[in-house]
């Protein structure tokens, strides 16, 4: 199969023309070094984006044995830069002079300006920028290196991680590969304390959390406990990130964190196909990605994976009422603050009530169906249990993966709770079996391993048991709104965040029971659970934030 460079290299490689060059000469600096300087480390935080004036720019990477392979060099009228350089994170290649050099650098902060002053040519950069950051994925050049076996639950968080937040790296089995078993070797890594990950920059993680391997790679760092944000936005879905997009390109400074991912549930979805603009459907992840692109592009901070351990609604006295400020503590310990705060934390995936689950969950047990899962069990049956559209969506992608799905429902149908496309669509599988009116009660399976699953009909009391590796889980979700006990945010008998007319005539629209605290998306009350509802609620809530913050200070 042809690669990103192959097809699309001209769009990759851009070369700028003289009279674009001197339009963007004001936002950077000129720079001029000897053959063989080095301008960026993979690993190390990159000066920004650089315009090649005079000489040769050699782009490399580093495999598992730290040996050195060009990627390409750049010729004057070539920019040197991906997505990394957008946000100020570590860079994920090696930039060196392969001539005498002169440069135009743009740094982080300069360049956000670039895209939005220059839109035409900004467009040129930003594709580039995005297709090189494709590329880097497609190979793993430029990201960790995780060594453990691929079956291991380890592994298959830590891989998955890293997937969803479009970040590449490479995964290799010591079992297989010599260089793994090498390293494994070299550092005296005991069975137990696999799988290992190698960080650009040199260091070794052993069985490290999300939280630690983020911030090895660089994709989070510590915050501004001294910074006040005009927004704080909880949670990274497409109601959040819409109110990242909207809110930064209108001038307010915007903070986004979340504890996983960008994209939220919607990330998890194979292919959407009703939602507006996409006649031929596009991924979950695919579109969340464009999203988390344009947040960095309008200078919105995203601090991924940072999870809110409480918010804290004691502030200084301000504005009807309310503090003028509200202060998140993280579960890291670190805290900031925001004069106004948007919980968009949507919902936590439910659990199968069934014995033993916990064994598989995380190596056989899935809640996403994302090519990583779906390369796990390829060619095998696999069952589904959910009869929504994120079951339906999963149901038919895993279908061209697998030897057969059996989805299994409690109701008598799909009609009631899947669209009419998706339930056509399962219908002209021959490889998806519905299984309607029943209930999964027992996993069997040892070590970890998931070797059969059985079902009940509800009806007839008659079991089925199929010897299964991989169970898929979309059976809805619960409110994550338990981070707001402390604040006391009025919620809903099912935990939802309580909103607008909900809590009175008159109340502001989306705004809670605490004046400056909004909700929207799926953990508020009475939200519809579509995608396209979420990004609505992520625009209407930014003119609610505008005319919040323009209301006089009590007392001033």
């Amino acid at each position: 199969m042809a690669s990103i460079v192959d097809t699309r290299r001209d769009q990759m490689f851009p070369r700028l023309a003289t009279e674009e060059i001197d339009r963007i000469r004001r936002f950077g600096d000129i720079v001029q070094v000897e053959a063989g300087a080095r301008l960026a480390r993979a690993g190390e935080p990159s000066p920004g984006l650089m315009v090649v004036l005079r000489g040769r720019a050699r782009i490399s990477r580093r495999d598992a044995r730290d040996e050195s392979h060009l990627i390409v060099e750049h010729e004057p009228g070539q920019f040197v830069g991906e997505l990394a350089q957008l946000s100020g994170r570590p860079s994920l290649v090696d930039v060196a002079a392969a001539t005498d050099l002169e440069a135009l650098v743009i740094a982080p902060d300069r360049l956000r300006a670039v895209l939005v002053a220059e839109a035409e040519l900004g467009e040129r950069i930003m594709r580039a920028l995005i297709l090189r950051r494709v590329a880097l994925i497609e190979t793993g050049a430029g990201g960790p290196i995780i060594i453990g076996r691929a079956a291991d639950a380890e592994v298959i968080r830590l891989s998955g991680f890293l997937a969803r937040n479009g970040h590449p790296y490479q995964q290799l089995d010591p079992d297989t590969v010599d260089c793994a078993r090498v390293l494994v070797e070299r550092f005296s890594v005991d069975e137990a304390e696999l799988p290992i990950v190698l960080c650009p920059g040199g260091q070794l993680l052993r069985r490290p959390s999300n939280a630690e391997l983020a911030r090895c790679i660089g994709m989070v760092g510590k915050l501004d406990a001294d910074r006040l944000y005009d927004v704080a936005v909880v949670g990274a879905g497409p109601a959040g990130l819409a109110t990242a997009v909207y809110a930064a390109s209108e001038g307010l400074s915007v903070l986004v964190l979340d504890t996983r991912a960008f994209g939220g549930q919607a990330g998890a979805s194979a292919r959407i196909e009703n939602y507006l603009g996409f006649p031929t459907g596009v991924s979950g992840m695919a579109l969340m990605a464009r999203a988390y692109n344009q947040a960095q592009k309008f200078g919105a901070h995203l601090a991924i994976p940072d999870e809110v351990a409480t918010l804290d609604c004691e502030g200084e006295p301000g504005e009807s009422g309310g503090p003028s400020r509200y202060q998140l503590t993280l579960a890291s310990g670190e805290t900031t603050k925001a004069r106004t705060v948007v919980i968009a934390s949507g919902a936590r995936y439910r659990r199968l009530e069934v014995r033993d689950l916990d064994r598989f969950e995380g190596s056989c047990v899935h809640y996403w169906a994302s090519p990583l899962e779906a390369k796990l069990c390829a060619g095998q049956e696999v069952a589904l249990v959910g009869a929504g559209n994120s079951a339906g969506q999963a149901a038919v992608y895993l279908a061209s993966q697998v030897a057969k799905v059996w989805l299994i429902v409690r109701g008598e149908s799909l009609a009631a709770s899947m669209s009419r496309y998706l339930i056509e669509r399962i219908a002209s599988l021959p490889n998806i079996a519905v299984i309607v009116r029943s209930e999964i009660v027992e996993l069997e399976g040892e070590a970890g391993q998931l070797q059969a699953v059985r079902w009940r009909r509800l009806d007839t009391g008659e079991e089925t048991r199929r010897a299964i590796s991989h169970l898929f889980l979309f059976i809805g979700a619960a409110p994550n709104t338990g981070w707001l006990t402390q604040c006391q945010v009025e919620l809903d008998n099912h935990g939802f965040v309580r909103t607008g007319a909900d809590l009175g005539p008159g109340h502001p629209t989306l705004q809670t029971s605490r004046h400056g605290v909004f909700a929207i998306g799926d953990a508020r009350a009475g939200s519809v659970k579509r995608v396209a509802a979420a990004v609505g609620e992520g625009a209407q809530v930014v003119a609610a934030i505008h005319a919040y913050l323009s209301e006089p200070v009590t007392g001033a």
